[in-house]
């Protein structure tokens, strides 16, 4: 019972460094243009991440069934997960990188579920069709690809939305566009923070919803008293306390801002007005919550940081700073193998401990 009690408290400390790491992906361009101050932009996002949060369970099924072989899964396995996404989050928010929370999360997962199956890798499900629909699941097509494809969604759709706008408004004055724009963007800053509350919410809603399943299988929970018998969970599903204490826990976090990722967000990548930061918000709040009806646990800071950059291209490929993007994508592509490895190299610690 202690370990199970370790790692529900492991998820949500997770889930709030989670809520301050990916704060930028929902204020960084509302800050950046100045249409609202750093203090009023978190307090939005943390009420809209709130909102977002409790709609629906889509991502966290494909979490805590869909990538790895849940009947494999120990508890030192995802204790081990999250001290991996854990560690990688902190390293990459000190070094003001948006990497992304996901990725890290879901990388720990698989090199922990690995580490605790001795090296068979057959238990990360890499992609397999679900009975009576055929669509495809697991790491392939939920985490992989849509990890190589968002952002070039991104990186388009902004670019055009963008040239639209400029095409439409292009007689009109710069004070009635920045006038018109700033209180649009408090409506796609609102959406923005809504739409991260439905994705990446639900991952840690996952983790823990696997825990319970994890500890009422291996009979840990047979003598609880009743007034435990919430935590029971004789098969996956996501109850609602989980729901509840995940939702206000990211919105914690996100109240305690992340001002490092804002910067390189808002100010590092290109210089962005009202209109910009619209057009790169709505963008990416679309893309997002699409996944999330597939059910796919997108990287939001990979679309917000990629629309930004399509936004930021109409005004010229000199006008983004493509040295900033490099370090970005570098930590993009390194979050998986690194957490992998990292969850791998736990899970042994734990075991050997």
């Amino acid at each position: 019972m202690t370990l199970v009690l370790c790692v529900i408290l492991l998820a949500l400390a997770f889930e709030y460094v989670n809520g301050f790491h990916d704060t930028a992906n929902a204020i960084a361009t509302v800050v950046s243009t100045r249409v609202l101050s750093p203090r009023q932009a978190v307090v939005l996002a943390a009420v809209c991440n709130l909102i977002g949060s409790l709609w629906g369970t889509a991502v966290a099924t494909t979490i805590g069934s869909g990538l790895v072989d849940s009947g494999a899964v120990t508890l030192h396995a995802l204790l081990s997960a999250l001290l991996a996404a854990i560690a990688w989050n902190l390293l990459t928010w000190r070094l003001g990188l948006p990497s992304s929370s996901s990725h890290a999360l879901i990388g720990g997962l698989c090199g922990a579920s690995v580490a605790a199956a001795c090296g068979d890798f057959s238990v990360v499900h890499w992609s397999t069709a679900q009975p009576g629909t055929g669509a495809a699941e697991g790491l392939w097509p939920k985490v992989v690809l849509p990890m190589l494809v968002s952002p070039l969604f991104g990186l388009l759709i902004g670019f055009l939305v963008m040239g639209l706008l400029l095409v439409l408004l292009g007689n009109w004055r710069p004070y009635r566009v920045n006038t018109l724009f700033g209180n649009l963007q408090l409506l796609s800053a609102s959406f923005m923070g809504f739409s991260h509350g439905t994705n990446d919410a639900q991952k840690t809603m996952g983790i823990m919803a696997l825990t319970l399943f994890t500890a009422t299988r291996g009979g840990l929970f047979s003598d609880l008293p009743g007034w435990l018998d919430f935590l029971h969970a004789p098969e996956f599903y996501v109850p609602t306390w989980v729901k509840v204490a995940c939702s206000l826990t990211m919105a914690a976090g996100t109240a305690a801002g992340g001002w490092r990722i804002i910067k390189t967000l808002g100010h590092r990548m290109v210089k962005l007005h009202p209109i910009h930061g619209f057009a790169a918000e709505t963008t990416a709040a679309l893309v997002i919550q699409l996944a999330t009806h597939l059910g796919i646990p997108l990287s939001t800071t990979h679309v917000i940081s990629s629309s930004i950059m399509g936004v930021g291209a109409t005004k010229g490929l000199n006008a983004v700073k493509w040295g900033v993007v490099g370090k970005m994508v570098w930590a993009w592509a390194l979050t998986l193998p690194a957490t992998a490895l990292l969850g791998y190299f736990f899970q042994h610690l734990l075991s050997f401990l």
